[in-house]
């Protein structure tokens, strides 16, 4: 009968612990997967911009949407100078967000941007974002950030309409463990 309960425990603790792993590589399994299929609305790094080899789609206007949500727990206020603009396939263009810090202390913010539809993703091209470095603000500070982008004119022509949302995170205790960590 004890043989039977230890092998129970042991296939139960087993199984834990592979459900722990399972959850821990959930997320790096899950990056795989958006930068494989394109799935999940994520924008890459910064692109280079070159005017005289920029071939534009005058053919055709495509209205870009953007959202600006903080995530909670993030009092900052954050919104876009305009909410729609209308561009051609490969013309640079830029737009301005803005943030204040309603608080009275120092934070750290950080905007996580995303893509809709999927199909959209990998030909919308930011050549300059805020999303790209953290952003500190002193109690009462208010932060003009410019974005400029393009959508690539191999963006498939059923697309004619693209939304670029933003949340915004509070990572302010994150930037001071990072700041007060012992180089390795």
């Amino acid at each position: 009968m004890a043989g039977r309960h230890g092998n129970t425990v042991t296939k139960l603790v087993l199984l834990g612990v592979g459900m722990f792993g399972f959850a821990f590589a959930l997320v790096p399994l899950y990056d795989l997967l958006c930068d494989v299929t394109g799935l999940g609305g994520r924008t890459g790094g910064a692109y280079a911009y070159e005017p005289a080899k920029a071939e534009v789609d005058t053919s055709r206007l495509v209205k870009v949407n953007f959202v600006a949500n903080t995530n909670d727990g993030m009092p900052w206020q954050f919104w876009g100078e305009t909410p729609t603009v209308r561009v051609h396939p490969g013309e640079l263009t830029e737009v301005k967000f803005y943030v204040k810090n309603p608080t009275d202390r120092a934070m750290v913010g950080q905007a996580v941007p995303s893509v809709a539809p999927n199909a959209a993703a990998e030909h919308f091209h930011k050549t300059e974002c805020f999303c790209f470095e953290r952003q500190i603000l002193q109690p009462g500070e208010e932060l003009e950030m410019p974005m400029r982008f393009f959508l690539a004119p191999e963006l498939p022509k059923y697309v004619q309409s693209v939304s670029l949302s933003y949340s915004l995170f509070d990572i302010t205790e994150l930037a001071a463990a990072e700041r007060t960590r012992p180089e390795a």
